[in-house]
């Protein structure tokens, strides 16, 4: 991320750039409408952050907060409704014509920002992505999004996500003014990569007290900490959908309780005509739901419903009378359900309840959503054909095509088909991470690679459909603006030395705790007998091992995933070591001669189908173990960024 520090200036205001007007300023979302002034206001370590009613006094301490990160300036935070030069002033005002999420920002001898509560969080976001360019330009904004809903659903069923990493990407939504994050709880892999059903990956990622042992053993989160979770997003203005999603997908509740599942459509289908499915179902939803602090804390819950088979008739009836019942039985709770669309495919009598019901539009194959419409359902748009991202999978995209998002698509267009924009029934639209391919090597580091530019593309078309500049420019900027302020999960810096050591020390940390693709890491080392699983260099979720706990050669771990080079450090003698990464693979030299290369790899099956195998490295730097031997001299961190 590009960072700037402000001069600690203290008597400054309006700064004379030339006399002619400022052009709307660059930001993701694009701001809605700008009437610029002349000159720029310098922000200042004399300038105040000023509240003139209580709540909007959490949008004004994070404004203090990130702007300490971003620019090194600390200010206070106040009561307060008179600005002085170069002060910050958030005063609470309803704006009929903006709406909760609007906001206005006048910047002149001091910066105005008229908003609620929500709005004011969006401000913020505007403020400091503004901050990066320095001096803020002199104008008025009046903003407000043109979809309610913008936001992204991540599947950790088939690939565990680590609430910490959750943390960071709601962080970095906010910035971008995403406001939704569907967390699909549960999954399981593809019958054909295993031998059969029962051991087919498959896993339910959160705590229950209520079926000891159906909480995933290879990553999970406590009660606690998700319903945490939630609410720490809610704070930032992010909305938090937990879904369950049964009855099909739901290998982990067979695996669990084997009766539960059909011998007809496959035990990743739950059997609908047995009697124990519905009071398990009902027990476990209502397990997060009940009490005075349940742990699916917001506004909705996500009931699954996505792709149960309809060969028969009289199951389809029973899948649309579950759906239904699943609805209400979420509703009764206090809360919004929202489901996937899957009711053209699964055809019927049996009525599955509309108001206040928010569809997912994915495939119009299984909802329609003309149909839909005329029914009565409030749509997202999460096309497949358009915003499914399934890393390596070869079907879907691996990375979205920003260029079609960016010129082309808008929440209108579900499918093939494109509605009228801004109609009402339409609330927004997402984008879909699958982690399908179970075993594949991908990284939490190879999603949020994949993550990124997306985010900033939907942030884009979902807040302001209209595009500003050329889809080139637009990327470039984007690129610019990076994650939120103090979040750096690409690891991206300027190109050129990132970081030297003369002498890597055993037990040493460093304030860099890894760097992204593309990149590369030198060092030199004179070799010494390692205890296996040593490792020169550790990080929150990878390690580079001089000597790996399987093979004692040189290699690396990320997301539960061992990759050995072939080469081992021989004792007594001295090798010049590098590392070059990049988002395909990972290249080993030793003595300036490429050893190894370690490019997408491709694993078959015994029944001839085939996975890719990513063995990609964001590289550790954050700690080197305490029981390093070897002498390790000139590391040199380098960013090979264009």
């Amino acid at each position: 991320m590009r960072r700037f520090i402000l001069s600690f200036l203290f008597a400054v205001a309006i700064i004379p750039a030339s006399a002619a007007v400022n052009p709307r300023p660059f930001t993701i979302p694009a701001i809605h409408e700008w009437k610029g002034a002349e000159g720029t206001l310098q922000l200042t370590s004399g300038s105040r952050i000023l509240c003139a009613d209580a709540r909007l006094r959490p949008a004004a301490e994070a404004l203090a907060r990130d702007m300490k990160i971003l620019t090194g300036l600390q200010l206070s935070v106040a009561e307060g409704k008179k600005a002085a030069a170069a002060d910050v002033l958030f005063t609470y005002k309803p704006l009929k014509k903006l709406g909760a999420e609007g906001y206005t920002m006048d910047i002149a001898r001091s910066v105005s920002i008229e908003a609620t509560e929500q709005g004011a969080l969006h401000a913020v976001q505007t403020l400091l992505q503004l901050l990066q360019s320095g001096a803020l330009p002199c104008g008025r904004i009046a903003d407000r999004p043109d979809y309610p809903i913008r936001g992204l659903m991540m599947d950790c069923g088939r690939k565990y996500i680590p609430l910490s990493y959750l943390r960071r990407l709601v962080r970095t939504m906010a910035y971008y003014k995403m406001n939704t994050l569907n967390v699909h709880l549960n999954d399981n892999g593809m019958r054909q990569f295993f031998h059969d059903w029962d051991d087919t990956y498959a896993a339910f990622r959160l705590e229950s007290e209520r079926f000891p042992g159906l909480t995933a053993q290879d990553g999970s989160y406590s009660k606690a900490e998700f319903r945490q979770f939630i609410l720490e997003a809610a704070a930032q203005g992010v909305e938090v959908i937990p879904e369950i999603d049964v009855p099909a997908h739901s290998l982990c509740f067979s695996h669990y309780r084997p009766s539960l599942g059909s011998e007809e459509f496959g035990k990743d289908h739950l059997e609908l005509t047995n009697p124990e499915v519905i009071p398990f179902v009902d027990s476990l939803f209502s397990e997060y739901l009940e009490g005075p602090e349940p742990v699916f804390a917001g506004p909705r819950v996500h009931v699954g419903t996505d792709e149960y088979s309809n060969k028969r008739q009289d199951i389809t009836e029973r899948f649309r009378a579950l759906a239904d019942h699943l609805i209400r039985h979420v509703e009764s709770y206090g809360k919004k359900a929202a489901f996937w669309g899957s009711l053209t495919h699964a055809q019927g009598t049996t009525p599955v309840k509309v108001d206040n019901v928010l569809m997912y539009a994915w495939y119009n194959g299984y909802a329609e959503p003309d149909s839909m419409m005329r029914l009565g359902y409030d749509l997202v748009s999460i096309p497949d054909r358009f915003l499914y991202i399934v890393p390596q999978a070869g079907y879907y995209y691996d990375y979205l095509n920003i260029p079609y998002i960016y010129k082309e698509w808008t929440p209108a267009q579900i499918g093939q088909k494109r509605f009228e924009e801004f109609h009402p029934q339409i609330k927004g639209g997402m984008f879909a991470v699958w982690n399908d391919h179970v075993g594949n090597g991908i990284s939490v580091a190879d999603i949020h690679h994949r993550v990124m530019p997306a985010l900033q593309a939907l942030a884009e078309k979902t807040w302001c459909t209209d595009t500003l500049r050329s889809c080139d420019e637009w990327q470039r900027l984007a690129e610019g603006l990076g994650e939120a302020p103090g979040i750096n999960d690409l690891g991206r810096y300027p190109a050129g030395t990132v970081l030297t050591e003369a002498a890597v020390a055993p037990a040493s940390t460093r304030t860099i705790p890894h760097i992204g693709w593309p990149y590369r890491v030198s060092f030199d080392v004179e070799a010494q007998a390692e205890q296996r699983g040593t490792a020169l260099f550790r990080s929150e979720d990878a390690e580079f091992y001089l000597a790996d706990p399987v093979t004692g050669r040189l290699g690396y771990i990320r997301d539960g995933y061992l990759f050995s080079f072939r080469h081992a450090l021989r004792p007594g003698t001295r090798e010049h070591i590098a590392i070059e990464g990049d988002s395909r693979e990972t290249r080993l030299y030793v003595d300036n001669r490429l050893v190894e290369r370690m490019p997408i790899d491709e694993l078959t099956f015994p029944n001839d189908k085939k996975m890719k195998l990513v063995r990609t490295l964001r590289f550790p730097l954050r700690q080197t173990d305490a029981t390093l031997r070897s002498r390790v001299t000139n590391l040199k961190v380098e960013s090979l960024q264009k």
